[in-house]
C-alpha cells in the first residue's frame, strides 16, 4: 500500500495499494480515537494494482490513518487533512 498522494490533502486524497494474492481485501480510515471514518474497499480482488480515493470534505480536519487488511497482511499508514 503506497502513501496517499497529496498528504496533507484537501479535500481528497488517492491511495493505491496492490494486492499479491486473490482474496478478500479491507481498507478503512479512522479517526487518531479509532473511530472508523470510511471503508474504502471491503471485496475480494484479484492480484492486480487498484486506487481508491478518500474524500474528507465530510469530515474535519485533523490526521487520520488508513489501513489495509488481507489475510494475515495488514498495514497502517497517516494521512493529513487540512482545510
Amino acid at each position: 500500500m503506497s502513501q496517499n498522494y497529496s498528504n496533507p490533502f484537501n479535500p481528497t486524497t488517492k491511495i493505491k495499494f496492490a494486492v499479491q494474492k486473490s482474496g478478500d481485501v479491507k481498507i478503512v480510515a479512522f479517526d487518531i480515537t479509532g473511530r472508523d471514518v470510511q471503508t474504502f474497499v471491503n471485496e475480494k480482488l484479484q492480484p492486480l494494482t487498484y486506487e481508491t480515493t478518500f474524500d474528507g470534505s465530510q469530515t474535519t480536519s485533523g490526521i487520520y490513518f488508513y489501513q489495509m487488511m488481507s489475510g494475515d497482511f495488514k498495514q497502517t499508514r497517516k494521512l493529513i487533512l487540512s482545510k
